[in-house]
C-alpha cells in the first residue's frame, strides 16, 4: 500500500501520508522482506508528507532505526475507543448471564501462543483464591488452557461484541501477557474506558497506555504478573482510585471522536502545506 500510495500521488502531484503499522515494519528488524522491496518501502516512507503511528514505541524503536526520518514528520495518534460502549457500570448484568462471580479478572483475545493466554493462566495460580479468571476468545490453545485453568477460571469462547464490552466493563481487572511486545494494545484502552485497571507485561507500546495511576506493568514473567494482580486485588483503595483515573485517562487520550478530529486537522494541514 505504501508503494501504491507514493506512485499514485506522485503521478497526480498530490501529497500523501502513510500509516505505519508496527506489524508491517517489525519483520525487517529480523531480516524480513526482500532487500529490493524494502528499499522501495523505505523510499516511500522518506518521501511521505506525513507519517502516522499509534505510539512512540513504533516511531522510535521500529521505524526510525530503519529509516532516518525526522520526528516532526510523525503524528502519534492512538487508536480511539467508543466511550459510550466501554463505560464504567455499563455491564448489562453480564456476570449473571454467564454464571460468573461478581469479582473476576478478564483476559480478552485469541487463544494462541503469541497472544499469551498461557501466561495469564499460569499467573492465575498466584491469585486464584482472590478472583476468578475469565478468558474470552478462541484458538488452538483452548483445550490446554481449560485443562490448566481447572476450577480457577473459564474460557467463554467467542462472545458477541456487546458482551465483550460488558465483560470488560464489569471486570475487576484486565490482565494480558503477550509473548511479543505489543505495538499498541487496544484492549488496554478499552479497559481504561470501562474504568477497569490493567495488569500487563511491560515493554512496547503498552507503556504509553497503562501508566502507574491506572494499572501495573510487570516483568515479562507469569509469576511476576500474578503477583502484580494479587497486590491490586488485595488493595481495594488503590484499585478504586485506579478505576477513577482509568476512565479519566480514556476520556483525555482515547476518545474516538476527538482523535478523529485530530486526524482530520492533521491531514488538512498536509494538503494545505
Amino acid at each position: 500500500m505504501a508503494l501504491a500510495a507514493r506512485r499514485v500521488c506522485t503521478r497526480a502531484g498530490k501529497p500523501f501520508a502513510l500509516f505505519l503499522h508496527g506489524t508491517g515494519v517489525e519483520p525487517r528488524h529480523s531480516g524480513g522482506y526482500d532487500d529490493g522491496l524494502w528499499a522501495e518501502i523505505a523510499e516511500a516512507i522518506r518521501h511521505a508528507d506525513g507519517l502516522l503511528v499509534t505510539t512512540e514505541y513504533v516511531r522510535d524503536f521500529l521505524v526510525r532505526p530503519l529509516v532516518d526520518v525526522e520526528k516532526e514528520r510523525f503524528l502519534i495518534l492512538p487508536c480511539g475507543i467508543d466511550l459510550d460502549e466501554f463505560h464504567p457500570g455499563r455491564d448489562d448484568g453480564v456476570a449473571a448471564r454467564y454464571d460468573l462471580p461478581a469479582r473476576y479478572v478478564i483476559c480478552p483475545g485469541a487463544l494462541t501462543h503469541s497472544k499469551g493466554p498461557q501466561n495469564v493462566v499460569a499467573a492465575a495460580r498466584e491469585y486464584a483464591d482472590l478472583a476468578y479468571t475469565v478468558l474470552i476468545g478462541d484458538g488452538e490453545l483452548r483445550p490446554q488452557l481449560e485443562n490448566d485453568l481447572a476450577d480457577r477460571g473459564r474460557c467463554l469462547g467467542f462472545v458477541p461484541a456487546a458482551d465483550k464490552a460488558f465483560l470488560i466493563n464489569g471486570a475487576t481487572l484486565l490482565v494480558a501477557a503477550p509473548v511479543k511486545k505489543e505495538h499498541f494494545g487496544i484492549i488496554y484502552a478499552e479497559a481504561l474506558s470501562g474504568g477497569t485497571p490493567c495488569v500487563a507485561y511491560e515493554g512496547g507500546g503498552v507503556d504509553s497506555i497503562v501508566t502507574p495511576d491506572v494499572g501495573v506493568l510487570t516483568q515479562r514473567d507469569p509469576e511476576a504478573l500474578g503477583r502484580g494482580v494479587r497486590r491490586l486485588l488485595e488493595d481495594d483503595r488503590k484499585r478504586e482510585s485506579m478505576e477513577v483515573n482509568a476512565r479519566r485517562r480514556a476520556e483525555e487520550r482515547f476518545d474516538a471522536v476527538e482523535l478523529g478530529a485530530q486526524l482530520e486537522d492533521w491531514l488538512a494541514g498536509l494538503v494545505q502545506a
